[in-house]
């Protein structure tokens, strides 16, 4: 998605799937913690229904309304973790494991804790 949009301008914004199907209204944008970049949409699906969480990643916002490329059965069969509150990364890794998409790992630990820095091995 563009990252220079504003989330606020999101908001209150039509949702259709990739086939072009109403889902809902956007009701809140979620920020990354780090980035601060827009990257979950809380889709109010309904009139008395559940928010559902997409992806903002893959979303597309095409003349005004946001184009989510997932069939709308399965962002309604989204994990259900409530609005208004902070996702936690575990919340944010089963939702990107229900939409299937494959999120880069951290990079791994420095290990190396036996060399000080700038030491060489004296064996190489």
């Amino acid at each position: 998605m563009q990252t220079d949009i504003d989330p606020r301008n999101l908001i209150g914004r039509k949702a259709f799937d990739r086939n072009g199907t109403k889902i809902g209204t956007i009701d809140e944008v979620y920020l990354d913690d780090a980035t601060g970049v827009p990257e979950w949409a809380a889709i109010r699906t309904g009139l008395f229904s559940r928010d559902a969480f997409v992806p903002l990643e893959p979303s597309e916002l095409i003349e005004g309304t946001l184009k989510v490329p997932f069939d709308r059965s399965l962002i309604k069969d989204a994990p259900d973790f409530g609005v208004g509150r902070h996702l936690s990364p575990e919340q944010e890794l089963q939702l990107y494991h229900h939409y299937g998409l494959d999120i880069t790992s951290p990079p791994p630990p420095d290990h190396d804790f036996g060399n000080l820095a700038g030491t060489e091995d004296a064996d190489t």
